[in-house]
C-alpha cells in the first residue's frame, strides 16, 4: 500500500472530499500541519515515510528529495510553477515531477487587468478618500493612453497582451526565447530589449517563470530605467523582484507604484515598509483565485500521483 504526503494548502480543507478516490487505489495519506508551505528542515522530518507527494510551493531541494529517495516516486505539484522543486535531483534519483501546465492563465491575467485598471481609473484611491470624508477629483487616464511592457511572452503573457490591446493599449514585449511570428502579426505587440521595454512602458507585468535567468530580473539598475511614473506588476514570482531595491524605489520615487501579488518571503513580513506605502496594491499570492481553475488542478494533481506510482488512474 503506497503512502502519500499531503501538503498542498488548496487541498488540504478538502482531504475528505478526495479520500474515496485515495481509498479506491489503496492509497494511505500522511495529512500535513501547513499553513503557506514546508520548508526544508520540515519535509526532513518525513523522510522515508512516503512513496509520493501532493505538495504546494514546498522547498523539495536536492538534499530532501536525496533524503526520501528511493522511496519517493512522484512529487504531484498543485499549480503550474516547479521553481520550489529541485528538477535536476528528481531526474537524478529517479522521482517523476508532475505539474498542471497552464492551470490558472484566465484568473491571472483578470488580475493583471484589475490593477492595471485600477491605477489608470484611482478606484481605490478615490474610494479611500470618500470614506474619510473627501471629495477630490484624482487625476486618471485611460489604458489607451498606456504602454505595457510584457516581460515573459509565455501563456499568460500572450493572453494579457490580447486583454491589453482590447482596451488599446500599445503592448511591449520581451522574452528569452523566440515569440511565434503569427501571433506577434495577430495582436500587434512589439518584441524588444528589456532596455527599451522599461524605458518606454507605463506598465511593466512580470509574467515569466522564476529560474536562474530571472531571479532578481528587476533590481536597482533595472528599475533605474523604468519610467518615475512607471507602475510594476508582479503577479508571477516574489524572487524576480529583489525587494528591498523596490522598496527603495518605491520611497524616492523613481517609479510611481506597484501591484504585488508575491513576495520573496511569504506571507510578507508584518514589518515590510510596502504595507505603509500609498501607491502599493498587494495580494496574499491570490491571483490564481478562481472555482474553475482550482478544480481542474484538483483532479489534474491527483492524476499525476496516481499516473506517477505507476496505476491507471481511472478518473
Amino acid at each position: 500500500m503506497p503512502t502519500v504526503l499531503m501538503t498542498a494548502p488548496y487541498m488540504l480543507p478538502l482531504v475528505d472530499r478526495f479520500k474515496p478516490v485515495f481509498d479506491k487505489y489503496g492509497i494511505e495519506l500522511i495529512v500535513a500541519n501547513v499553513q503557506e508551505r514546508m520548508e526544508e528542515e520540515d519535509l526532513l522530518k518525513y523522510a522515508g515515510q512516503f512513496d509520493g507527494t501532493i505538495c504546494g510551493d514546498d522547498k523539495y531541494t536536492p538534499r530532501v528529495i536525496e533524503a526520501c529517495a528511493p522511496r519517493l516516486k512522484v512529487i504531484s505539484k498543485w499549480g503550474t510553477g516547479v521553481d520550489s522543486i529541485s528538477a535536476e535531483a528528481c531526474s537524478k534519483f529517479g522521482v517523476k515531477l508532475g505539474r498542471t501546465p497552464n492551470a490558472f492563465t484566465t484568473p491571472v491575467t483578470d488580475s493583471v487587468l484589475g490593477y492595471l485598471l485600477a491605477f489608470v481609473r484611482r478606484q481605490p484611491w478615490l474610494d479611500a478618500a470618500m470614506k474619510r470624508g473627501v471629495w477630490d477629483k484624482l487625476s486618471g487616464k485611460t489604458l489607451s493612453e498606456c504602454t505595457l511592457g510584457i516581460i515573459g511572452v509565455g501563456t499568460i503573457g500572450k493572453t494579457v497582451t490580447r486583454r491589453a490591446r482590447a482596451f488599446g493599449m500599445k503592448v511591449l514585449g520581451t522574452d528569452i526565447v523566440d515569440i511565434d511570428h503569427v501571433f506577434i502579426t495577430e495582436t500587434g505587440i512589439q518584441m524588444t530589449d528589456l532596455d527599451t521595454l522599461l524605458a518606454q512602458s507605463d506598465f511593466v507585468s512580470l509574467n515569466c517563470d522564476l529560474n536562474p535567468t530571472s531571479y532578481h530580473l528587476i533590481n536597482e539598475k533595472t528599475l533605474a530605467k523604468m519610467k518615475p511614473t512607471a507602475v510594476l506588476v508582479n503577479t508571477a514570482r516574489g524572487p524576480i523582484v529583489e525587494e528591498k531595491a523596490l522598496v527603495a524605489a518605491l520611497q524616492s520615487g523613481k517609479i510611481g507604484g506597484a501591484a504585488l501579488d508575491v513576495f520573496e518571503q511569504e506571507p510578507l513580513p508584518k514589518d515590510s515598509p510596502l504595507l505603509k506605502m500609498g501607491n502599493v496594491m498587494l495580494a496574499p499570492h491570490n491571483a490564481n483565485s478562481s472555482p474553475a481553475a482550482w478544480e481542474r488542478v484538483h483532479w489534474n494533481t491527483v492524476r499525476n500521483l496516481v499516473e506517477g506510482l505507476g496505476m491507471t488512474y481511472q478518473g
